[in-house]
């Protein structure tokens, strides 16, 4: 069935409205219990299975630089919840549901490398880092080269449910778990079209250690943002590597190279390259405008559903800052890189993108072979009736209202 128009940058589906009413009336009257965003409640409730092993699985694999700067970041994004972001009752489910899988997928996390040691000790492939803008081409080229079966890729369902689980659990959640979210917001796969066994980027595994980045895209939290962006990164992206070592040892890909993306790769570029000194770079252009108008887009969708308080020109103000910023930190990181380096330029993929994976392939010095070409037509060949077209008409009937 074909999603309601999308008739502004601010519009709600009509199940996130009817759900946002109940879950206020439920709260007022007592039928629910609210939930409560505190660090403490969080904790006690993601530590009750673990007993009087959940101080040994916060720690698992982990230095108390680490442990701490996840405890710190926590306490700083709920204050920041309940100080700025004006949550409605919809938004406050749904920060609580994943603040607490945060904390819960941490602790689980800690056990499993407790236990079997020996997967922190995993030798990954040199990676190849696709990184740009949000908006910038940077899904198509990762989508292209992850088509590649020389190459390696993370799907949504190890993305948003990374600890290892039997029986295909973890598709089977991630399945629920997209319908549910397409059900409260219906322009969601035309923004970013995913499945669960589809390939994804590994934003959820940064924001698995309070990364920023996604949850400033859905709340207003300028305080926790610019404490964040401040911050010392290393600890966010230690727990990344321990969570793909994971997720490589558990699915035996570690021997291929694997294709990585995430938009606030650019933000943290220096630190990335210091954990992964052997990786090949692919660098996203697009002109600035043009990857500002669709992020503005993307965050006014996620933020509306979460807040009755959005402000598009703030929305904008926030993401002029994230682009001037990532460029900034992305020039200054490739001031010392000397490794395989490749750019692509948005238009050029879209006028030839053959031509314009060659030309990554020969820069990269890897090796573009019949298999990989034939695998990467068939992707396009699929995407030419996808979801994604959606919001490019989206995009344009915005800009002509305007």
């Amino acid at each position: 069935m074909a999603p309601p128009t999308r008739d502004h940058l601010l519009a709600r589906g009509p199940l996130a409205e009817k759900a946002n009413d109940f879950l206020g009336k439920a709260w007022e009257r007592g039928w629910l219990p609210p939930p409560v965003l505190e660090a403490d409640a969080l904790w006690a409730l993601a530590t009750r299975p673990h007993g009087a092993k959940a101080e040994r699985a916060e720690h698992g694999g982990r230095s108390e630089e680490d442990a701490a700067d996840f405890r710190e970041r926590l306490a700083r994004l709920l204050a920041a919840l309940e100080a700025e972001a004006d949550l409605n009752p919809l938004g406050r489910a749904l920060a609580w549901g994943q603040l607490t899988r945060v904390v819960k997928n941490r602790l689980a996390f800690g056990t499993l490398w407790n236990e079997r040691p020996e997967v922190l000790e995993t030798e990954l492939a040199p990676p190849i880092i696709v990184v740009g803008h949000m908006r910038s081409g940077t899904t198509r080229i990762h989508t292209l080269l992850a088509a590649d079966p020389a190459h390696a890729h993370t799907r949504y369902c190890d993305a948003y449910h990374p600890v290892p689980a039997r029986f295909g659990i973890n598709r089977v959640k991630a399945a629920m778990e997209l319908a549910m979210l397409g059900l409260l917001n219906p322009w969601m796969q035309s923004i970013h079209p995913m499945a669960p066994a589809a390939v994804e980027e590994e934003l959820a595994w940064i924001s698995a250690a309070l990364h920023h980045s996604i949850y400033e895209s859905q709340w207003h939290i300028p305080s926790y943002s610019a404490w964040s962006e401040a911050r010392d990164p290393a600890p966010i992206y230690r727990e990344f590597r321990r969570i793909l070592m994971t997720d490589a040892a558990h699915r035996g890909l570690a021997d291929k190279p694997r294709v990585l993306k995430v938009p606030a790769f650019a933000e943290d570029l220096a630190t990335l390259l210091a954990l992964f000194p052997d990786a090949r770079l692919v660098l996203a252009t697009r002109e600035h405008e043009a990857v500002l108008k669709s992020a503005i887009s993307l965050a006014a969708n996620q933020m509306a559903m979460q807040s009755d308080d959005c402000c598009l020109e703030r929305i904008e103000a926030r993401w002029r800052h994230k682009i001037a910023l990532r460029e900034a930190r992305m020039a200054e990181a490739l001031k010392g890189w000397h490794g395989p380096t490749a750019r692509a330029c948005f238009d050029a993929l879209n006028d030839d993108w053959e031509s314009a994976i060659t030309g990554i392939y020969t820069d990269l010095g890897l090796t573009l072979t019949p298999e990989a070409t034939a695998a990467m037509r068939k992707v396009m060949a699929a995407s030419e009736d996808g979801h994604h077209h959606g919001h490019a008409a989206q995009l344009a009937r915005f800009t002509d209202a305007r």
